[in-house]
């Protein structure tokens, strides 16, 4: 029972973390994205939705007297949406003008009846000239990192999940519980972003571009809807 604390927080922040739609909605388009390197989406995620919550909570601890944190919540809300909106629509851009690089027609003369098709790029290449995409997969872990932090700071749940706080008798269990639930929330959204990279890899593996795009305009769509919400609320 010693552990108990750090136990309790790491469930709460796992079911904190998966149970969130705006969570969902923002790492599923970078991990698809990223693929084989999903999971540090999902770890960077994490950590910067840890930093901004303890950052706010110490903010809130040392100057609740004087800055209105009630409407810098409600700014913050906001703000995730807009984040929200931008990263789908980012994804959808991306879909549509990687769709349009990749297939053009072309026009073929078959004895006397000519005939237009459409060619579709796979753009695989040989062993010796691969590409590691490196750029475009630090892009999306700083994103991954900005997009968690803001959720961090943003709402007044999350000072109700760490509200059991206050009824440990110790320091040293309101510390297990805060380790525990920093713990929790790295680890599950490690964990869900692994998966989905797992699934868009072998989606391209096996040559499924087409449901590999239809989950991709679907995580995009997501966000933008759960954005606009949170821009409503």
């Amino acid at each position: 029972m010693a552990h108990l604390p750090l136990f309790a927080g790491i469930l709460a922040a796992m079911l904190h973390v998966i149970t969130g739609p705006d969570h969902l909605a923002a790492v599923s388009p970078l991990a698809i994205e990223t693929k084989r390197k999903a999971w540090k989406v999902g770890l960077l995620w994490g950590i910067g939705h840890v930093a901004g919550m303890m950052a706010i909570g110490i903010l809130v601890y040392l100057f609740r007297e004087i800055i209105p944190f009630e409407n810098i919540s409600a700014y913050s809300e906001k703000l995730v949406g807009i984040v929200l909106i931008g990263l789908g629509i980012w994804t959808l851009l991306k879909i549509f003008r990687e769709e349009h690089q990749h297939k053009h027609p072309h026009y073929h003369e078959a004895q006397t009846t000519p005939y237009i098709h459409v060619h579709s790029h796979d753009h695989q290449h040989a062993t010796g000239h691969q590409h590691t995409h490196t750029r475009p997969q630090k892009k999306n872990l700083t994103m991954a990192l900005l997009i968690g932090f803001i959720h961090g700071i943003a709402g007044i749940a999350h000072f109700l999940l760490l509200l059991p706080v206050l009824g440990f008798e110790s320091n040293l269990q309101s510390a297990q519980y805060i380790i525990g639930f920093g713990v929790g929330t790295v680890l599950a959204m490690s964990l869900y972003a692994l998966v989905l990279g797992k699934i868009a890899t072998k989606l391209q593996e096996g040559h499924n571009q087409n449901f590999a795009t239809g989950i991709r305009l679907v995580a995009g769509m997501v966000a933008v809807i759960i954005g606009l919400y949170w821009m409503a609320i």
